[in-house]
């Protein structure tokens, strides 16, 4: 039987579709922009590669939209069509896929877990773990899933990059650069592991440290796939925020974020929302932008992908000025919710619509409900999962909605007195 890049046996006989296997597991690991084309060219040379269906099916339900989960089916029935004699590996990696179209993460995750305690140098299966985890908020399984394969992959630089971003998520700092900067050392070209040192330095506030890291590296970045490369532009831009310098970072939103987003992307969309979101915190009138951004929302109003997206869609649609469509979208995150299985419901019922309707009512300047609604679910944000830095701008709305505040409350309390 023949192996791929990773060494591991895939069932097909056409040494072009292996090549083709081999070179989706670099694209998908260095979020290259060429995984989709890699998949295609492989299922020309062998349309039964039942593992090649399932990588597009995994591609398409990556992108968090429903357009693309209906393209992520039709290769997954693929998939399953194609799954008669093939192995043990692949057969959990498809069932992986298959609980993960259906929402079932929990199974998903232990589909993974599977694979990589007993296939470690499956790297793909060890990235889509650590990709559910992140959604839900585990940082410590997400860091332990990449650590138990390490005996495995000593050398591995992708892998490297992903113990960086899990130990920065876990607040293991030093940890995480030095493992970031040996994945860059070993691979220049390695995106997410800039992305997790970015992290880390953002965190203990190295400003310029952080632009020369990111900046120095930027030229790497030509290969991405239109998340990475927006997302770590966007992690420029933050750091620039914290200088100051709001007209550079308005520059890089119209040069590197939104202006390289694919503009039907959720997670480009988000990334843009929350850089606007937080030049609004800082005094910022980025009034201009929000309904050119929002004209593309109209397609998520009903998907509910995730609760971390809706949560930046349902604000800028209440920013633009778009009320009926937030309205419409609060209501059907919730009928939504009713429909899940019970541990992602209260995920939804008990954190992320309170949080929606605190963010509507901040779009308002409704400050007081802002404060009520979000007070109670600041403990629980992480369950809506996202990085500490992408969740940090919610906190910091409920920390400006209370400054906002303040001067009523003063008078208020002048007046009983």
């Amino acid at each position: 039987m023949l192996k791929d890049a990773q060494g591991l046996e895939v069932s097909t006989d056409s040494y072009e579709a292996v090549d083709a296997i081999s070179s989706f597991t670099n694209q998908a690991l260095s979020y290259g922009k060429e995984a989709l084309n890699a998949v295609k060219t492989g299922l020309l040379s062998d349309p039964t590669c039942a593992i090649l269906h399932a990588y597009a099916a995994a591609y398409f339900l990556s992108q968090e939209n429903e357009q693309a989960r209906k393209q992520a089916i039709c290769y997954l029935q693929a998939a399953i069509k194609h799954s008669g004699n093939i192995t043990e590996r692949e057969k959990l990696y498809i069932k992986a896929i298959s609980a993960w179209a259906i929402k079932k993460i929990d199974v998903a995750i232990a589909l993974h877990e599977t694979i990589t305690d007993k296939y470690p140098c499956d790297l793909v299966s060890v990235q889509q773990g650590q990709y559910h985890y992140f959604y839900l908020g585990d940082k410590k399984k997400l860091l332990n899933i990449a650590q138990k394969v390490l005996p495995q992959n000593k050398d591995n630089h992708f892998l490297y990059g992903m113990l960086a971003f899990g130990l920065e998520q876990c607040h293991q700092l030093e940890q995480a650069e030095a493992m970031g900067r040996a994945a860059t050392k070993i691979n220049r070209n390695d995106p997410w592991a800039h992305h997790a040192v970015a992290h880390v330095m953002e965190t203990q506030a190295r400003i310029d440290e952080g632009i020369a890291w990111m900046e120095g590296l930027a030229d790497t970045w030509a290969d991405c796939n239109s998340m990475l490369y927006t997302h770590n532009w966007w992690h420029i831009a933050l750091y620039y925020i914290e200088r100051g310098n709001y007209l550079h970072v308005l520059k890089l939103y119209d040069t590197y974020i939104w202006g390289r987003a694919r503009k039907d992307s959720p997670k480009d969309q988000v990334g843009a929302i929350s850089l606007l979101l937080r030049l609004e915190l800082r005094g910022v009138d980025v009034s201009e932008y929000w309904h050119s951004l929002a004209i593309y929302l109209l397609p998520r109003l009903h998907e509910h992908a995730l609760p971390f997206q809706d949560l930046h869609y349902i604000y800028a649609l209440a920013r633009a000025g778009y009320t009926d469509w937030a309205n419409e979208m609060r209501l059907s995150m919730y009928q939504h919710a009713l429909s899940l299985p019970s541990y992602i419901r209260r995920q939804w019922l008990e954190v992320a619509i309170p949080a929606a309707r605190g963010l509507v009512a901040y779009a308002n300047g409704e400050y007081l409900n802002t404060v009520i609604d979000f007070k109670p679910v600041l403990p629980r944000l992480y369950e809506i999962g996202g990085s500490h830095a992408q969740r940090q701008l919610f906190k910091q709305v409920y920390q400006d909605a209370n400054l906002q505040l303040a001067p009523t409350l003063r008078y208020i309390s002048a007046s009983i007195s």
